[in-house]
């Protein structure tokens, strides 16, 4: 896809963040094609030393900081804080991941900016939102998952409590904010004023788990841990085979019914503790001790191949490596060659989104530290480049 046709072609992004939810909800932008200028402080986002590190460079910094500039300021100092000022005045969107009262100390905050320009779209992302008793504290990933509620459902029964291994707090605020940031450019280009879009991870941890919620609003009763389980749907989980696990979703009845034609056991489908959905899943243990028994008797590839042939959802229980080598991921053109900035070639997985069957490019790869420092500095670094 030419960037001309991009859908945010033209938009102005100043992200002021670090680490994971603020880059990535930028980055988001920029693979759309926002210009996204990343404001970084003379020591750098701290991600810049998370290994793995590539000829210098951070290939973590690198998956979340595609397709952007960055400018070094040190916004303690009145005259890099006002050279920011006058960016985001000629920008159309402001992306920070401050503690709240941050940007308003720094002369930076909404109030401030959206007086002078009242179609600004700014967007704060928080650990708990920017006002309420807990808005002061920080957080981070894991901190988020284990108040949010995550880590009381992810792991075996009985175990020890498990965060999530992606760090789902982090990358769903990133797209709370993505996408409250596009719906709010939808509204000033119809008339409306800019807005503070106030993202917290909190909030959004507990939005994605609507189905643990309503569990709990419907019952009274927490929802537990499952391990790869289903709270209402069985057989639904992973089992073992002779040489290794393999995942299996039969989520309506009919599903359920094609299972029992490859396990060669019809006559569950009589059994009245199976007999609906609801009856697998209250029974779902005494359906594993059924099955076990037969799904260790062949391979994981037999299973798969058999599920595969019987129309039922399936899947290895794949690594990274073995996800990334699936065929489907090379004809939708996810993995992308990516530049670091002393020209080394690594990959990253690009946008998984597609525009009329065009996958979303890799412009740029990932800016080296203050790489357009100077450039920018030439347009806002002196006063009167941008009428305030």
């Amino acid at each position: 896809m030419n960037a001309i046709n991009q859908p945010l072609s033209g938009v102005k992004v100043v992200e002021f963040c670090t680490t994971a939810a603020g880059p990535f909800c930028a980055m988001l932008l920029a693979d759309m094609g926002a210009d996204v200028i990343k404001i970084e402080p003379p020591s750098g986002d701290g991600l810049r030393q998370w290994p793995p590190i590539t000829n210098g460079f951070s290939e973590n910094f690198a998956s979340v900081n595609r397709n952007k500039r960055s400018m070094v300021l040190d916004l303690k100092l009145p005259a890099d804080a006002q050279t920011a000022r006058r960016l985001v005045l000629d920008s159309d969107v402001l992306i920070e991941n401050n503690r709240p009262g941050v940007m308003d100390r720094l002369g930076l905050g909404y109030a401030a900016l959206s007086a002078l320009k009242p179609s600004l779209v700014y967007c704060s992302i928080s650990a708990f939102g920017q006002s309420g008793p807990r808005s002061g504290e920080g957080g981070f990933d894991l901190t988020i998952q284990a108040a949010a509620g995550v880590m009381s459902v992810t792991g075996e029964d009985g175990g020890a409590p498990v965060k999530c291994g992606v760090p789902i707090a982090d990358f769903s605020s990133g797209l709370y904010g993505a996408f409250s940031i596009a719906s709010a450019l939808m509204a000033v280009r119809s008339g409306a004023p800019g807005a503070h879009l106030d993202i917290p991870m909190f909030g959004c941890t507990l939005a994605i788990a609507a189905l643990q919620t309503s569990e709990l609003f419907g019952t009274g009763r927490n929802p537990k841990k499952l391990g790869s389980a289903h709270p209402r749907n069985a057989p639904y989980r992973a089992f073992a085979a002779s040489d290794g696990y393999f995942a299996i979703a039969a989520g309506n009845h009919s599903l359920w019914l094609k299972v029992l034609d490859v396990v060669g056991m019809p006559e569950l489908a009589d059994d009245p503790r199976f007999k609906s959905t609801l009856d697998r899943a209250t029974n779902q243990a005494a359906l594993k001790e059924v099955l076990d028994p037969v799904f260790a008797g062949q391979t994981a590839a037999h299973w798969l191949h058999a599920f595969e042939a019987a129309g039922v959802p399936h899947a290895p229980i794949n690594d990274y490596e073995s996800a990334l080598a699936d065929p489907q991921v090379e004809h939708m053109g996810w993995v992308q060659p990516l530049r670091l900035p002393d020209g080394t070639m690594t990959r990253t997985f690009g946008s998984p989104v597609r525009f009329n069957g065009q996958t979303l490019p890799v412009t740029v790869g990932p800016p080296q530290l203050g790489q357009h420092t100077e450039t920018i500095r030439a347009t806002y670094g002196s006063p009167g480049s941008v009428h305030e």
